[in-house]
């Protein structure tokens, strides 16, 4: 932390009253200072390197830059801010993808005060913290029959010789079932960026669409 007698904090979330009533509750913490807000993935980025909070609270799904690409980003950009997610989803997909960004916890926004204190603060100390469900939810994932894993990008480049290192790369994770924002978070790119090379190896392999591209992978 930068100052060991209080936590910067700030807040990203599109909902105005989410934001406010998350700022309001932190607020009241005694060792809690908040140092801004932002209403979306490209905001919180740039607050993050502006501001170095010790901690940003970061929402999932909110326009334009979503927070899996906002939290790749922050961590590459500002490495001494600790994400915390705090979001309505916790689905595998949603985990996955904060997680893999780069992500030191996440919370339901069902969270408690108690329970969001002490998440602000173990993440600002340098600990990874989960609720919960979402706990369960990784020791299920960890303890489950692994999938197989993604063909290797030299393997995919030697079949498809046509393909960049990049598309391959974007092919490999595709055909692991991974979203767009989910490649963009692994990938610290944009998500118009995938879209860009989708659509580029998809022309190149005389694919349609993601089932066919996984069909050709496997094939």
């Amino acid at each position: 932390m930068n100052d060991a007698a209080r936590i910067r904090v700030a807040v990203a979330d599109d909902q105005a009253i989410v934001r406010d009533g998350l700022v309001t509750v932190l607020g009241l913490l005694p060792d809690v200072e908040i140092v801004g807000e932002a209403s979306d993935g490209a905001e919180a980025v740039a607050l993050a390197v502006a501001e170095h909070p010790d901690v940003l609270l970061m929402d999932l799904r909110m326009p334009g830059l979503d927070g899996a690409a906002a939290t790749a980003r922050v961590t590459a950009e500002a490495p001494g801010t600790a994400v915390l997610v705090l979001t309505t989803y916790a689905d595998d997909a949603s985990i996955v993808a904060a997680l893999r960004a780069g992500a030191r916890g996440y919370l339901t926004k069902d969270a408690g005060r108690a329970e969001l204190a002490a998440a602000v603060r173990a993440v600002a100390s340098g600990q990874a913290t989960f609720a919960p469900e979402i706990g369960a939810r990784l020791i299920h994932s960890l303890t489950a029959s692994t999938p197989a894993e993604p063909e290797p990008v030299d393997a995919l480049l030697a079949r498809f010789p046509t393909l960049t290192r990049r598309e391959a790369e974007v092919l490999a994770l595709v055909a692991d079932g991974l979203s767009n924002a989910e490649i963009a978070g692994t990938l610290y790119v944009g998500v118009s960026t995938v879209k860009t090379h989708i659509n580029a190896l998809f022309a190149k392999l005389a694919v349609r669409d993601r089932a066919q591209a996984i069909a050709l992978v496997r094939s």
